[in-house]
């Protein structure tokens, strides 16, 4: 086999397997961990899924595999399993980045439903919503057009964090609404002040320097050559992507 080609190490198939689907109807699957396998594969070297190695079975099996269980929402309960039972979140950051959207992203079904895809400074672009834990390790993802702002996608996303002290965001956050909402459940917000408030925001100057962890994060999964541009037409599966590829990146 090429040294080239991806497999799930012993460690990381341990920890995935007692989570995969039990008891589902149809012909019996094949070599589960073979085909998982060749979904990083895909995901890491930003190939189409025509193109996938042999090695890892018939190519259609790895896309149908993968879009049968992102329709289940297979992978982001995946990444909910894992990062739930280890996630630390006394202090949490929160950012965005966004990805561009290549033309064949375009065109998924749903009538005029965007996919979370919109118009912004960069063209036709996604953006991918974090939250991570002390450790820079995401845990909490979501989608939305690239033209929707930071501030106004963060309520839905802390929506799902867990109990923290504290919250690092940039100024994209800077919100009295959100400092305010923060605030009333026991989170302190260490946002920085936009430039055109009359009055100067205080924040704690010294933890804020930890905020490059969620950016690492960011760069770390766009390492994933099918996570830095959105290939995919629909955003459940663009999400389900992202989610696989946070889980093998940092929770296994």
């Amino acid at each position: 086999m090429s040294r080239s080609l991806f497999w799930l190490s012993d460690e990381a198939w341990l920890a995935i397997e007692p989570y995969l689907p039990r008891n589902q109807p149809g012909a019996r699957r094949v070599d589960d961990r073979r085909v998982i396998s060749g979904i990083l594969h895909v995901l890491k070297s930003g190939c189409r899924w025509c193109d996938c190695p042999a090695d890892y079975g018939p190519s259609t099996t790895v896309y149908n595999r993968f879009n049968r269980w992102s329709r289940r929402g297979f992978w982001t309960k995946l990444l909910d399993a894992l990062a739930g039972a280890g996630a630390v979140t006394k202090s949490t950051a929160i950012d965005s980045t966004y990805i561009k959207a290549q033309r064949s992203a375009f065109g998924g079904k749903g009538g005029a439903r965007p996919q979370a895809i919109g118009r912004s400074r960069g063209g036709w672009t996604t953006k991918i919503h974090a939250l991570t834990d002390v450790l820079g390790r995401p845990y909490a993802l979501m989608l939305t057009a690239g033209n929707v702002s930071d501030v106004k996608a963060a309520p839905a996303l802390l929506e799902r964090a867990g109990p923290m002290r504290y919250l690092l965001g940039d100024k994209g956050y800077d919100a009295n609404r959100l400092r305010t909402s923060l605030r009333e459940n026991g989170t302190s917000p260490v946002i920085p002040g936009r430039r055109n408030r009359k009055r100067a925001i205080r924040y704690d100057q010294h933890r804020y320097r930890s905020r490059h962890l969620i950016e690492n994060a960011f760069c770390r999964i766009k390492d994933f050559r099918r996570i830095a541009t959105r290939y995919d037409k629909l955003a459940a599966n663009f999400l389900s992507a992202v989610a696989l590829v946070t889980t093998l990146a940092f929770w296994l």
